[in-house]
């Protein structure tokens, strides 16, 4: 693979691998709305964002971007904007209301009819199963922190297989299990809103274990599919030789909980013990369904976490406590620039993210980007248009670090850009904008971005080009 199409700085255009699979993604309730339409059951996501001052104005996911209603509309737009795949996921309470039980038959025909539909247009269909929408009824009796949910997960993924799988293709199991873990079960910050170690811990194991047991389903229902989990992963640094030990504590923490048992079919040694599931909760044999072979990892990836030690009995600008480690803290090193989430803008820590990940992968086993995006002052001009040079420039860098990680022997076969709408961003609400298409709520009025236009040269090209060219393009 060669570079060509130097400018007039020395900057080359990088051109992909032959068959990199370019794609957007998105998730059911952060999109859908109808959320009381054709026996949809209530998630836990709707008892969360109607609860006051769970989610910023009060914002919830009843309308979304009414994709439910707007669907064709909205693939169409996909074949405007040049996606080979969309990375879409299926409501469990709209195809099974209680979390177990009947099937709800219009809920499983709208995603078969997805499906169909993308096919019709060239598009590939990327399911995830599970991306945080928890039927209601399953967390009223201990939700992730009950084993059971793991194996309702399990009967919930045979439906879907069975319901639309004729298409193979790839399926994602879950989506972030540690976000759901940590911000669900321990810190409140998202649904169900527990502040509780101990479900925590066991929401960590039971969220793995229903990994395992949905591959295993799936396995045996689609042998041709291909079958992965997404992890949100960060490349974690020290600030100094001092602060190694302490970042080594919070990489075991934030990527190695679930990577390890994925991967390797074990916890992480220098996880802190509250933070592990206890040993009480691990079956025989639970291991070896998690850590079963999958087809392909994939890596959510937006920033990544600094690491410092320092007084944390005094408040510091830029500094958060790490929560039972005194005198550790994460931090922001001021000259790295930040998207309009208050999240670091790091391409580099991608790249590392791919290396270190790729050194322990089976082998055959592929890497997706399944998410990686920014949000950003998104408004539109007098002249009618979202001219977000921003998001252009965060995607120009993170795709260049991908390449690079390709040159390097990474096993890198495919990138979806976090999110192809604007839409519910959890506990933010409609505030932040993450995606390459302007949603104007109220109206429903769809209008891609800059930022669309720089992506679908991308796609259509195989490469990224030198960004300054790029950029003038769009100024």
């Amino acid at each position: 693979m060669t570079a060509s199409n130097v400018n007039g700085s020395g900057e080359v255009a990088r051109p992909f691998p032959e068959g990199f699979l370019w794609g957007v993604a998105c998730s059911s309730y952060q999109i859908e709305g109808a959320v009381h339409a054709d026996g949809r059951g209530r998630s836990v996501w709707d008892t969360f964002s109607h609860t006051p001052g769970k989610v910023l104005r009060g914002d919830t996911g009843d309308i979304a971007c009414d994709f439910y209603n707007r669907s064709d509309e909205d693939l169409d737009l996909l074949i405007a904007l040049g996606v080979a795949a969309f990375r879409f996921s299926v409501a469990w309470p709209r195809i099974q209301p209680t979390g177990s039980g009947a099937v709800n038959q219009p809920g499983l025909d709208f995603y078969r009819s997805l499906v169909e539909r993308l096919l019709a247009r060239n598009i590939e269909p990327v399911l995830t199963l599970y991306h945080w929408d928890l039927p209601q009824s399953l967390e009223d009796l201990g939700g992730w922190a009950n084993r059971d949910t793991a194996e309702r997960f399990a009967d919930f993924t045979q439906i879907v297989a069975e319901g639309i799988g004729d298409f193979g293709g790839m399926w994602i199991t879950v989506n972030e299990p540690q976000v759901v873990a940590s911000h669900g079960y321990r810190t409140g910050e998202h649904a169900p809103g527990h502040t509780d170690d101990a479900l925590a811990a066991a929401a960590t194991h039971h969220l793995l274990l229903g990994h395992g047991l949905a591959l295993q389903r799936l396995r045996s229902a689609l042998p041709a599919a291909r079958v992965g989990i997404t992890l949100d992963l960060h490349a974690v640094r020290a600030q100094d030789a001092e602060a190694e030990a302490a970042a080594a504590v919070a990489e075991a923490e934030q990527n190695g909980l679930f990577l390890d048992p994925v991967l390797q079919g074990r916890y992480p040694a220098l996880a802190r013990e509250h933070i592990l599931p206890p040993a009480s909760l691990i079956e025989d044999g639970d291991m070896e369904l998690i850590s079963a072979p999958i087809d392909f990892l994939g890596i959510n990836y937006y920033s990544p976490v600094y690491v410092k030690l320092t007084d944390t009995s005094v408040p510091h600008a830029d500094e958060t406590p790490i929560a039972g480690l005194p005198g550790v803290a994460t931090y922001m090193p001021i000259e790295l620039p930040r998207t309009s989430m208050g999240w670091l803008s790091e391409p580099d820590g991608l790249y590392d993210t791919l290396i270190a990940v790729a050194a322990d992968l089976p082998p055959g086993c592929k890497m997706y980007i399944t998410e990686n995006g920014c949000a950003a002052e998104d408004y539109v001009n007098p002249e009618g248009s979202v001219e977000d040079v921003e998001r252009i420039e965060y995607l120009h860098g993170h795709l260049a670090a991908a390449w690079r990680a390709i040159q390097d022997g990474v096993p890198l076969a495919g990138y979806f850009y976090w999110s192809v709408y604007d839409n519910f961003e959890w506990g933010w609400g409609y505030q932040k904008r993450f995606g390459l298409v302007f949603v104007e709520f109220e109206s429903q009025r769809r209008l891609p971005k800059r930022s669309a236009s720089f992506y679908q040269g991308v796609m259509s090209a195989n490469e990224l080009p030198p960004l300054d060219l790029q950029i003038a393009s769009t100024t």
